[in-house]
């Protein structure tokens, strides 16, 4: 097997890039609905076909990896088909246009970007998952903020920083301890530390989001009104609902499995739905139904497949259109050709040539940290999954950052900083895919206003560069 060259690990980016590029020229909008997953899989075959032929890559060790590729990501596309079943039910049984109903009432249209950002990012401290946060109360928030008008590019990009922001520091973070783990960090030294570059991210996205509230025009109180009258006119609205979401929440502090939680909060909310939406249920299974199609029919319906109300409101018909975890299989498919492509160059090396190349020219700190986040950002690229962003260049990087004398937490926060947050902005990486889909708008819609996920890793780099609380190794401290 032949180590490939710096040139020969680029051409299968430059070719999945060209590929894309073509697909968008094409389908614009409609890329992710077959055309971009044949794009990755024409990329991962040429990848295959220089690992074969060129570098005499066995066939066997392709296989290993993109089984190893596929076997990281199955809990994601278990939760992913979760959260397709639970935004369905949620919305059906009453659940989200409650809290659609409420948050209109009570939040005023000039402070509803910046409000939704840090409502988000307080649910996903506490909850741990940037996904459990878009799929519940970011879909909720989302909804509302299109019946006031507010561009939906902005109200994507505030309510996916937000959720960002929460799984970047949260210690219930699947990241966070990831990132504390790689780099040999007691996680709460980890958080402590990540809080540095995280804070003032946080301040710039208030600001941002705040200023743009006052900005942005909204729908008149008149169209709000009505559309908030067909609201109660098409679901039962109560309060009582959101005890569904508590429990939700209950059930993460306890620590139960995502999938479980997900899938039961599901659960719940078909159940309600069949139990205070008698008029829904009517519309999916026939008012003529039987007990048990009433019951199992429309609940089965609710979270595999699509199911369209008609409510006399174009905005509220199509909020009210769900398409259970029938609605993911296209994400599906995509994280299935991401991992296959990631794997293929996974299997030839490519990812390290290319990160050894960068590590080669660095000299100072601020290189360094540079060349962290620019390799954390190449792998969510790449690789598409946001794990593989931090472990691979945590592994590269560890040896690297002891002998430049800094502290592990430097490297577990350059991690966070730019593995985390820079994956939902890569229109084919797992993270934007699985949110684009959640809330229905394309990654390079929400791109230019997902304002805390390209702010932090300029921080990060900017911190370095100017040795801002840039923390050294202790001179018996042997960590890293």
């Amino acid at each position: 097997m032949k180590k490939p060259g710096l040139l020969l690990s680029l051409v299968p980016v430059l070719v999945l890039i060209a590929l894309l590029m073509i697909g968008v020229s094409i389908f614009g909008d409609e890329l992710t609905s077959g055309p971009s997953q044949i794009a990755i899989f024409g990329a991962a075959v040429v990848t295959a076909l220089i690992g074969l032929y060129g570098l005499k890559v066995p066939w066997r060790l392709f296989e290993e990896k993109v089984g190893e590729n596929l076997g990281n990501t199955s809990s994601a596309i278990i939760i992913l088909l979760s959260i397709g079943a639970l935004t369905a039910t949620w919305m059906l049984s009453g659940i989200v246009p409650t809290m659609i109903y409420y948050g209109l009432k009570l939040i005023h249209p000039k402070i509803f970007i910046v409000l939704s950002f840090l409502l988000c990012a307080l649910v996903s401290l506490l909850a741990g998952s940037s996904w459990t946060t878009v799929g519940t109360i970011g879909v909720a928030l989302f909804g509302a903020g299109s019946f006031i008008g507010i561009p939906t590019g902005w109200l994507a990009g505030a309510i996916i920083s937000g959720a960002y922001l929460g799984d970047k520091v949260s210690p219930l973070s699947d990241t966070t301890n990831l990132s504390a783990s790689i780099a040999g960090v007691n996680l709460y030294t980890h958080v402590r530390y990540t809080l540095l570059t995280t804070l003032p991210a946080l301040v710039i996205c208030l600001i941002v989001y705040g200023i743009v509230g006052f900005v942005v025009p909204t729908s008149s109180d008149v169209e709000i009104g009505r559309q908030m009258a067909v609201l109660q006119e098409t679901f039962h609205i109560s309060g009582w609902y959101l005890l569904v979401p508590v429990l939700t929440i209950i059930m993460i502090f306890k620590k139960v499995p995502p999938m479980v939680t997900l899938f039961l909060s599901a659960i719940a909310g078909g159940i309600l739905a069949v139990c205070v939406q008698p008029q829904i249920i009517d519309q999916i299974v026939g008012p003529d139904a039987g007990w048990m199609k009433r019951i199992f029919g429309s609940l089965m319906q609710m979270m595999s497949t699509d199911v369209s109300i008609e409510t006399g409101d174009p905005l509220i018909t199509r909020l009210a259109s769900t398409h259970g975890m029938g609605g993911m299989v296209n994400t599906v498919w995509i994280i299935i050709a991401v991992m296959l492509f990631g794997g293929c160059l996974s299997a030839c090396g490519m990812v390290e040539t290319i990160t050894a190349a960068i590590i080669s020219r660095v000299r100072r700190t601020g290189g360094l940290v540079t060349a962290t986040v620019l390799s954390c950002i190449f792998c969510n690229l790449t690789l598409s999954d946001q794990f593989m962003a931090i472990l691979l260049p945590g592994n590269m990087f560890r040896d690297v950052y002891k002998r430049f004398g800094l502290a592990p937490e430097v490297l577990s926060r350059t991690l966070e900083d730019s593995g985390t947050v820079s994956s939902v902005l890569v229109p084919w990486n797992t993270c934007a895919v699985v949110q684009s889909s959640v809330l229905g708008v394309a990654t390079m819609a929400y791109f230019p206003f997902a304002i805390f996920c390209f702010v932090t890793p300029l921080i990060a780099i900017s911190y370095a560069v100017f040795n801002i609380k840039i923390h050294k190794l202790l001179p018996n401290d042997t960590t890293a």
